[in-house]
């Protein structure tokens, strides 16, 4: 069952239960996913990657959301907007840890053979594409300035 079948199984269940949070952030998965089929050039269907990705985006931008409504002491959107998020981050993969990021990062660093911080974008091309979904851009980022640094 790929991601796009399974928020639409769950946004019918949803949609049963009342379950207004979850039924509001599956309707932006799934709209977000028909944007994509439409784009021009997109095939019948998206790849899991492609969707992790659109998962993902959705996610970041309710997080950044929350926090402008929090800074903004608009503690009833904020708290929709994260309640949104959680339930989208259940369809995304396992994060890694901290430990397991650096120990990928260290191998891929070895494998492209960087030696300084000069080398960053020669790691952090193959370590986005590889860790995709697993972990977040910054900190893949992060994890490769402080190992070549």
């Amino acid at each position: 069952m790929t991601l796009t079948e399974k928020i639409a199984a769950d946004l019918i269940t949803a949609m049963k239960s009342k379950d207004t949070v979850s039924l509001e952030a599956l309707r932006a998965a799934k709209t977000a996913f028909l944007l994509a089929l439409s784009e021009k050039g997109s095939g019948s269907s998206l790849t899991p990657e492609e969707e992790t990705r659109i998962i993902q985006k959705l996610v970041k931008q309710r997080r950044e959301s929350a926090q402008i409504y929090r800074e903004n002491n608009r503690t009833d959107l904020s708290d929709k907007e994260t309640s949104e998020a959680d339930v989208l981050e259940k369809y995304l993969p396992a994060k890694m840890s901290e430990e397991e990021l650096e120990r990928v990062v260290r191998a891929m660093i070895g494998r492209v053979g960087a030696k300084s911080a000069s080398d960053l974008g020669k790691v952090m091309g193959p370590a986005m594409k590889e860790l995709a979904g697993k972990a977040d851009g910054k900190e893949i980022s992060a994890m490769v300035r402080k190992l070549l640094g």
